[in-house]
């Protein structure tokens, strides 16, 4: 059971939408001459007192003097003139309304049909566009044009209309006006030529406009008024959370392509709105796709489907039965719409109809079989036809193949019984029948069955050469190689289906998922565009292209493409639907273009846009080749999605890391840097003012306040070019041979006279030789690190530094090499953030047992650079914890590993 605030919020997040958009009023009237558009520029004439922004974008007056009327001082757009076979043809420009942008459009006649070369074949398709701009549109249609009622009117009126408009439409509804007139008066304004001209008017009156016709097409029209104004109020009471608004289970349609499908669709539609249930479309193959022209009604009933607001699918399976129940099981199905199946008095008796099946397996669902008026038509025309087909299936491959078949076996039999003997030569016919059954359909396997029992019975069963048989058992025999012919010909055509059927659906799944696995390696979006467009190329045999946002990917080249197809390329992208070829938008295009659906607002155009174009000859697309092609894009677009994610997240944390850093720089410059300034401003200051009042001793301190200072100026000026340097592989290795103990005693001593209460205690194992190394560079690094202990070091405890040879780790490098421990005794620093000291602008606030906090001296670069320098001389520096002291304070030991520690021994000379 579907959740009452999941329910809420749909509700809530339906009106959203719907108020973001433009909104639809329509009048609706139930035939030509009730007064809609009167109606209609009434209440535009009201909105412009009101001061609202409304124009004409068009409206017919047909010539009425009181309709002009009221066009006069509303604004009315110019129309579009397009050239067709040498005429000049009139339309609403389209365009130009989006230009102005009014807040009220009013498009008059909703129904109708464009000019050729429109953007669009259908005026209520601009509509839709206009909506989607956010322009309110108010219109006129009368109730004979929508089209789950066509067949209904038909029924009627005895007249077909063709221009119609999906029921689906009515969603963007915000009111619907119902301009009602008495079928008397709508014949006496059409009597004084107020409707259509004297000659029309008459016609009109002897055929459309009779009494009857008016007063069914009125209660049409106040039916669907009254159900949409229920279906508001439903809407309204579930985004409110009110109770008791009950949730319909679907109704679901079977259709087979013989004659009725788009009759059924309708029905099924009208049904679904009465009870205000979701509902959808569906067919079942058993087999090898359907005949052309079976094919080609079930994509009209599907595109009906489609624009009525239903779902559509085809469904696979050994049993239609099966198939419809499991699916209905799955969708959520309550209502099963069928046709009346035509019962056949033979197959009774083998088994039961469609209707009983599902009659008597389907218990929890309810059947409405629909009897359409052309089922008994056709009825009489199969019977009429069946001799024509039987002459045409002779001539068929099929059919002559079953011939073939039946020659071969009567020819292998004769030899069989002649030469070898073979006294049971049945089984000989019944191969030749499973043969024919595997490679062909169940009608030639039949055939076969049929021609083999012919050839057995006049040539193998005495007596011979004559269709009578002389005993009993031969009419036992002949009577069970039939039964026997027929069934191993019906289980062989049944699986050869069913492989037909797993093989076309294997061949998709091998697609999609060869398409998954290469969008899933892709690391930017141009693999996923080349990934793609060779994908729908291979599976689809067609020509492909794949837009992402207005321009193709890394320079690819363009395909040929004229205006039209670029302009349906450029819709499909910004209103997120399908246009061009196999469509009813811009269908001029050679293009079929459909468009990555992303997850933005419901107004944002799309992520991007695939255009396929088929050969010539393909002049329509099966569903199965449609729901790959669809299945397709939406992988393409959601691999798109992801890369574009990635790198947001990518450029997303690269410039917090950027801030970060910019932001810890600045930090250390405000104040590491500001501090020695100070000093030496101060100093500066105090000697330029004081000094010949000051005594020596005086003077000369401040002087070295200012030396000093200035010393350590240079040093973090130092530290953030080298820094620079080595980020950007500036770094170069002057090597020279320097001794361990020398290295060890520059640093001290240097730090020593801007640290002078320093304290060291040096443990350099005697004996260790020089090292090739870049001396700047190490002395450098040691430095920094021995500097870093000294800050947190405090002032009774000295810092240790030890060095020595030790074996290197196994399989890591040279045998022996030197290691420099540097250990202070200051709080020490956290397991976890060990590693992370040799960030750049990092620095440690506190000890790892509460020894004390460590304040934020520095750059945080000392410790990075050090990593740096020794990394570039192939050694590693690392943190790790010291040894307690007396008073428990445990400290930091800096490790600095550098291998080798043994010169190389020069190649002593040959002795001459």
């Amino acid at each position: 059971m579907t959740d009452p605030r999941s329910a809420q919020a749909d509700a809530l997040m339906g009106e959203l939408q719907r108020q973001g958009a433009g909104r639809l009023t329509i009048f609706l009237g139930a035939a030509p001459g009730v007064g809609k558009t009167y109606a209609m520029l009434g209440r535009a004439r009201e909105l412009q007192r009101r001061g609202v922004d409304t124009v004409v974008a068009i409206v017919e007056t047909h010539g009425r003097a009181e309709t002009g009327a009221l066009v006069e001082g509303l604004e009315v757009l110019p129309r579009k003139r397009l050239d067709y076979q040498g005429r000049a043809l009139d339309e609403m420009d389209l365009d130009a309304v989006l230009a102005r942008k009014p807040a009220v459009a009013l498009v008059d006649e909703l129904a109708h049909r464009n000019a050729p070369g429109s953007r669009h074949q259908r005026r209520w398709q601009d509509v839709l566009e206009l909506l989607d701009a956010g322009i309110d549109v108010y219109t006129t249609i009368n109730i004979q044009h929508l089209e789950s009622l066509n067949d209904v009117i038909h029924r009627i009126t005895g007249v077909r209309v063709s221009e119609t408009v999906p029921d689906a439409l009515f969603d963007r509804l915000r009111d619907i006006v119902l301009v009602d007139l008495p079928p008397r008066e709508l014949i006496e304004r059409l009597q004084q030529g107020k409707v259509y001209v004297p000659e029309q008017a008459a016609h009109a009156l002897q055929a459309f406009f009779s009494p009857s016709n008016l007063t069914a097409l009125r209660e049409l029209a106040m039916q669907t008024a009254a159900d949409r104004v229920d279906s508001d109020l439903r809407e309204a009471q579930a985004a409110r959370g009110l109770p008791g608004v009950p949730l319909r289970r679907a109704v679901m349609v079977a259709i087979d392509g013989l004659g009725q499908s788009e009759y059924l669709v309708r029905v099924a539609r009208r049904l679904a709105e009465r009870r205000d249930a979701p509902w959808l479309v569906v067919t079942v193959q058993t087999g090898a796709s359907p005949e052309e022209a079976r094919q080609s009604e079930l994509d009209r009933a599907f595109a009906l489907a489609r624009r009525l607001g239903g779902d559509t699918a085809v469904l696979h399976g050994n049993s239609v039965v099966d198939a419809l129940l499991d699916h209905g099981e799955r969708a959520g199905v309550s209502t099963i719409v069928l046709g009346r199946t035509r019962e056949r008095p033979l197959a009774r008796m083998v088994n039961r109809t469609l209707t009983q099946q599902l009659i008597q397996r389907g218990a929890h669902y309810e059947l409405t079989i629909v009897s359409t008026p052309e089922a008994r038509a056709r009825a009489r025309r199969s019977l009429r036809q069946s001799g024509t087909f039987l002459r045409s299936l002779l001539t068929r491959s099929d059919a002559g193949l079953a011939v073939v078949a039946a020659s071969v076996a009567t020819a292998l039999a004769w030899v069989a019984e002649r030469w070898i003997g073979l006294g049971d030569l049945s089984l000989i016919f019944i191969v030749a029948v499973v043969v024919v059954a595997a490679r062909t359909r169940m009608t030639a396997a039949v055939i076969a069955s049929v021609l083999c029992f012919l050839a057995y019975n006049f040539f193998f069963i005495e007596p011979r050469f004559t269709l009578l048989i002389g005993a009993r058992q031969g009419v036992a025999t002949v009577l069970l190689f039939l039964a026997a012919a027929l069934v191993a010909g019906r289980l062989a055509s049944k699986l050869r289906m069913q492989v037909l059927a797993l093989r076309a659906s294997n061949a998709h799944a091998t697609e999609l998922q060869t398409l998954g696995r290469e969008l899933a390696t892709a690391a930017d979006v141009g693999q996923v565009v080349r990934a793609g467009r060779d994908a729908l190329k291979r599976s689809l045999g067609a020509e492909a292209f794949i837009y992402i946002g207005a321009t193709p990917m890394h320079g690819e080249p363009l395909p040929e493409m004229g205006d039209k197809d670029r302009a349906a390329a450029d819709w499909s992208l910004k209103h997120r639907q399908p246009a061009g070829r196999y469509t009813d938008t811009l269908a001029g295009s050679d293009w079929w273009l459909l468009p990555l659906q992303g997850n933005g607002a419901a107004d944002a155009p799309a992520a991007g846009v695939i255009g396929l174009r088929f050969p010539p000859s393909s002049t329509r697309l099966g569903p199965e080749q449609r729901r790959l092609a669809e299945a397709m894009t939406d992988d393409v677009a959601q691999a798109v999605l992801r890369t574009r994610l990635v790198a947001d997240l990518e450029d997303s944390r690269v410039s917090g890391e950027t801030e970060r850093l910019r932001s810890a720089l600045l930090s250390s410059v405000s104040h590491d840097l500001r501090s020695p300034l100070a000093s030496i401003i101060g100093a500066a200051s105090s000697l330029d003012s004081y000094a010949e009042a000051m005594p020596r001793e005086d003077r000369h301190s401040l002087l070295e306040t200012i030396r000093i200072e200035g010393e350590r100026l240079d040093r973090y000026i130092q530290n953030l070019l080298d820094m620079t340097r080595l980020g950007h592989g500036g770094l170069a290795l002057n090597r020279d041979w320097i001794g361990v103990d020398e290295l060890i005693g520059s640093a001290v001593t240097r730090l020593q006279r801007y640290e002078p209460r320093a304290r060291f205690e040096l443990r350099i194992e005697p004996g260790l030789r020089p090292i090739w190394v870049h001396p700047a560079l190490v002395e450098q690094a040691l430095f920094n690190v021995i500097e870093n202990a000294v800050k947190f070091s405090p002032p009774d405890a000295a810092v240790t530094i030890d060095a020595r040879q030790v074996d290197g780790e196994p399989g890591a490098g040279p045998a022996r090499v030197l290691r420099i421990d540097v250990s202070d005794r200051g709080p020490g620093i956290p397991e976890d953030e060990r590693a992370r000291i040799f960030d750049m602008f990092y620095s440690v606030g506190r000890g790892d047992r509460g020894g004390g906090e460590r304040g934020r001296q520095g750059t945080g670069l000392g410790l990075a650079i050090c990593q740096g320098m020794i990394g570039a001389h192939g050694g590693n520096v690392v943190a790790l914890p010291g040894l307690a002291d007396e008073q428990g304070r445990r400290g930091t030991t800096i490790r600095i590993t550098l291998p080798p520690i043994e010169p190389i021994e020069p190649i002593a000379p040959a002795a001459p």
